[in-house]
């Protein structure tokens, strides 16, 4: 009999039941555990069995990741099915994986897949109807780019935790553990099986515009006992942690979105710098490494970014670190991995060096032709393929999609956003608020010395799912705890007329607090600073993104670190300042002089307290 389960819209929906799915999918077992990464015969010879019966077409999309747009399977809004017609050429979910016979979905934001837990849930339970509805229909794995801090796709009403260089800040093997299992437990909860978190490199670079505060840290070793605590939360929620960017993006200066970076780390460097959170992760039994569209020649002279590297991947990866687990690419829509090929070479490239999924492609039918074409001409073989669907059907058996492919409304509730999940994000982000500067004992500040503060600073983009903006965050939290605080956004580059307008605000206020956000040289939030300073009243900053901001701005006699300007991390910040929690982050990362980069302004572990 077929069970029911009640959608967000009150609507109730038939979804086949366990023994149905079984039979539509060969009677795989879900005896393999999560984390292992040798299967047992007997498992990996049913799996076998069902590859054997799979056309060449159904192989291929095994191996593809792909987007589509819409909050349902079926019945996405018209601009959704706009999108999809204009770049995969389907109208909907289902028809993409009609059409493609794809192994995962991802999910995005901007991609309108995740409006509420519960829309969530129903999308993915429609996505895998429609995959087991097919002719031999396996269960999909959906996938999101879950790392919290300022990547983060699910957001409220979900637990948002703070980003990887707080929890390095924080330096809690026990708190990263804790974030990756309820992170895991509610992105099961909504169907999302894979997350492509942690972020496994290492930031040796202030200048790296793409991972910074992404990353645990600058210490090898920290950063590889957090990976590995992270997985293991994951693990025990049955959700598989992703490990990037493989062989590690901490030491670049330019984002491989938009360009192709180069990494000059020689060997001996690789090994001791970018190695150890990889081979931690590996230890620990992580489920799936993301390639990284870089170039470090002393690991591969040829030129091709890592993800199209054999020497790397299947060299280095498979055969010197011993990971047999699976392998996916990042976006295949970044520049990176573009620069030197064109999309329909990328994807073949890619397998041959050693990938076993191929993660959003800029044009699917490009891509999955190109791969089929490459299997017909016999540049790649059938059985090259069988190797990575087995990888990536392991992964599905071990995360118990053959058995439960579907999520149900009550475990949303049950799971998604709970008082004790928040309270844990609140308390884990109390530890990793980083106290750099207090002269004179400024901070805490006194809510009968200082009653009324003025909120003023950079106002970026609120990171996904959280309720922003940073000032009228900071704002709310110090009144609730006091104080009489307003607001005022001044933006990431203030204009003279905007730093007079918050000047002349200052003069009504007791305090100042000012959010900074990737302070240079010459920017302007240093003159804003300089004229709050110049006005007599005290200043307190807090860093919103980067730490290195505090070397820019030497006068400010009271500087913190929040690493994010997420809820969580802002909150957690303003309870430091009113002082109802004791600052206790030491910094992940070090500070060099703004004057002088050689040389070291707040070493690594730095940190204050009251």
């Amino acid at each position: 009999m077929p069970h029911t389960s009640t959608t967000s819209a009150g609507n109730t929906a038939t979804t086949p039941s366990r023994r149905t799915v079984l039979a539509a999918t060969a009677g795989v077992t879900a005896a393999l555990t999560i984390g292992q990464t040798t299967a047992h015969a007997d498992d990996d010879k049913s799996l076998r069995k069902l590859i054997s019966r799979m056309t060449l077409e159904e192989k291929v999309g095994q191996l593809f990741v792909s987007r589509v747009y819409g909050h349902s399977a079926t019945a996405p809004d018209q601009a959704d099915i706009d999108a999809n017609l204009k770049e995969l050429g389907v109208r909907t979910a289902a028809e993409l994986l009609a059409k493609y016979r794809l192994g995962g979905i991802i999910y995005f934001t901007w991609a309108h897949n995740t409006r509420t837990p519960h829309q969530i849930a129903d999308l993915s339970n429609g996505i895998q109807k429609a995959s087991l509805d097919l002719p031999r229909g396996l269960p999909v794995l959906i996938s999101t780019d879950q790392e919290h801090g300022i990547v983060a796709r699910v957001g409220r009403p979900a637990t948002l935790f703070p980003g990887a260089m707080a929890v390095g800040a924080g330096g809690s093997r026990a708190d990263a553990r804790t974030l990756g299992r309820i992170a895991g437990e509610e992105l099961r909860a909504m169907g999302i099986r894979q997350d492509y978190s942690p972020v496994a490199d290492v930031n040796v670079n202030p200048a790296n515009p793409v991972i910074g505060v992404r990353s645990f840290g600058a210490d090898p070793d920290a950063v590889a006992g957090l990976v590995a605590a992270e997985v293991a939360g994951y693990q025990r929620a049955k959700v598989a942690a992703t490990a990037k960017h493989f062989p590690g993006h901490g030491d670049t200066e330019v984002d491989s979105h938009y360009g192709f970076p180069v990494i000059e780390h020689t060997r001996e460097q690789w090994g001791t710098l970018d190695a150890p959170p990889f081979r931690a992760a590996v230890r620990a039994g992580i489920d799936s490494i993301m390639t990284a569209h870089i170039m470090v020649p002393a690991l591969d002279p040829s030129g091709d970014p890592a993800t199209l590297s054999r020497p790397i991947l299947t060299g280095i990866l498979r055969e010197e670190l011993g990971y047999d687990g699976v392998v996916v690419t990042d976006s295949l829509g970044m520049q990176g991995v573009r620069t030197k090929y064109g999309d329909d070479r990328v994807p073949v490239l890619a397998l041959k060096a050693g990938v076993d999924q191929l993660l959003n492609p800029p044009k699917l039918d490009v891509a999955w032709n190109a791969v089929l074409r490459a299997v017909q001409d016999g540049e790649l073989t059938e059985e090259r393929l069988d190797e990575s669907i087995l990888r990536v059907l392991r992964l599905k058996a071990g995360l118990g999609l053959f058995e439960e492919p579907y999520v149900n409304a009550r475990c949303v509730d049950r799971t998604v956003g709970t008082k004790s999940h928040l309270a844990a994000a609140d308390r884990i982000a109390e530890r990793t608020t980083t106290l750099l500067v207090n002269e004179g004992g400024l901070l805490p500040l006194s809510r009968r010395e200082h009653p009324k503060l003025l909120v003023v600073g950079a106002d970026p983009a609120s990171p996904s799912g959280t309720t922003g903006p940073p000032t009228g965050v900071l704002a709310t939290a110090l009144t609730e705890l006091g104080f009489t605080a307003t607001a005022l956004s001044t933006g990431t580059a203030p204009s003279p007329a905007t730093v007079d307008r918050a000047v002349a605000a200052a003069g009504d206020a007791d305090a100042v607090v000012v959010g900074t956000y990737n302070v240079t040289a010459t920017s302007s939030q240093k003159t804003l600073v300089e004229r709050l300073l110049a006005t007599g009243k005290p200043v307190v900053a807090v860093a919103v993104r980067n730490p290195y901001d505090v070397a820019q701005l030497p006068g400010v006699r009271g500087y913190l670190a929040s690493y994010s300007w997420t809820d969580v991390e802002l909150r957690a910040a303003a309870r430091v300042i009113a002082g109802t929690v004791r600052p206790r982050g030491k910094l992940p990362v070090p500070v060099q002089r703004a004057d002088d980069p050689a040389r070291v302004l707040y070493p690594l572990g730095h940190g204050l307290s009251y």
